[in-house]
């Protein structure tokens, strides 16, 4: 059984990290093998709080050296990973990426990585930002950053489009192959735009914003998951950011048709693998590096 190894955070109740990510994976065909590097009772928005805690660097290390033991490293397509909760997590992310790679040269590894975003309640720990950003995130094959994230990395301030465009050139100049940008926010107002750059050029996804009371949290992770497995199956990058842009709108659509806070993945896994939505890709500068 070839699979995904997906390295972040996960909650019981509701959709974050593992928990939004691991169904639609599941849903297309792939069979995902989890690790979590926190366990929260939900997610940090509640205002009631939440449980739970994060778990030690060497819990990966020592289920990853468990797979390897048992001769099925080697069958892993993918790593993925998301939030980590500490700075010696990404380290040992690190020395993952590294092992599957030498036990099969073709694994690819998508890095979602998450730095924080204190007014969305969401606060990683010391140091994590910087190992993302001086180690993991040039490693990576595919980077999926937010806006914020895109700035930390290539130290671009991103105020248009053309800031965008550049600040993508230089991502790719430092190691990752495609970089998709889940959310750019000063691109427009009026919709919901993602970015995707890769040695050809750069494409543009847009989708409607739907007006939540509360804007449903993991998003992103369901959109670096949807984007790593459409990727592995077509080896067509164009054809899985298309894919990723509606597949995720047709959860939120789901999701705010049945009046819910939490994604409706499940509601919702027809449209994952059929999304009815078919918003085209806008192609806004060539590279040709």
């Amino acid at each position: 059984m070839s699979g995904i190894l997906s390295i972040q955070s996960h909650v019981v109740y509701g959709r974050a990290g593992n928990s939004s990510a691991i169904f639609p994976l599941q849903r297309m065909g792939f069979d995902v093998w989890p690790i979590h590097t926190v366990q929260f009772s939900n997610h940090t928005q509640y205002e009631q709080g939440w449980t739970g805690r994060a778990f030690a660097a060497e819990d990966i290390t020592q289920l990853v050296s468990g797979i390897d033991n048992i001769g099925k490293l080697g069958q892993c397509q993918a790593v993925l990973s998301g939030y980590q909760g500490s700075a010696e997590q990404c380290e040992a992310v690190i020395d993952t990426v590294k092992r599957v790679k030498e036990r099969n040269p073709e694994a690819i590894y998508t890095c979602d990585p998450v730095m924080g975003d204190p007014a969305k309640g969401c606060i990683v720990a010391p140091g994590v930002a910087e190992v993302l950003i001086n180690q993991v995130m040039p490693m990576a094959d595919i980077i999926v950053p937010n806006q914020y994230e895109l700035t930390q990395f290539t130290g671009i301030e991103i105020n248009d489009l053309q800031d965008a465009i550049t600040a993508c050139q230089v991502a790719l100049s430092k190691g990752p192959k495609l970089v998709v940008v889940k959310h750019l926010h000063s691109i427009s107002k009026d919709k919901f735009t993602m970015m995707m750059a890769s040695k050809d050029g750069v494409w543009l996804a847009e989708r409607p914003y739907l007006d939540f009371a509360k804007q449903p949290v993991g998003v992103g992770d369901l959109i670096s998951a949807l984007f790593t497995g459409k990727y592995l199956s077509s080896q067509n990058s164009r054809l899985a950011f298309e894919f990723c842009n509606n597949a995720s709108f047709s959860v939120l659509e789901k999701t705010y048709q049945l009046n819910e806070w939490e994604l409706q993945t499940i509601a919702a896994q027809d449209d994952i693998f059929f999304p009815k939505n078919k918003y085209k890709l806008q192609r806004v500068a060539y590279f040709g590096l």
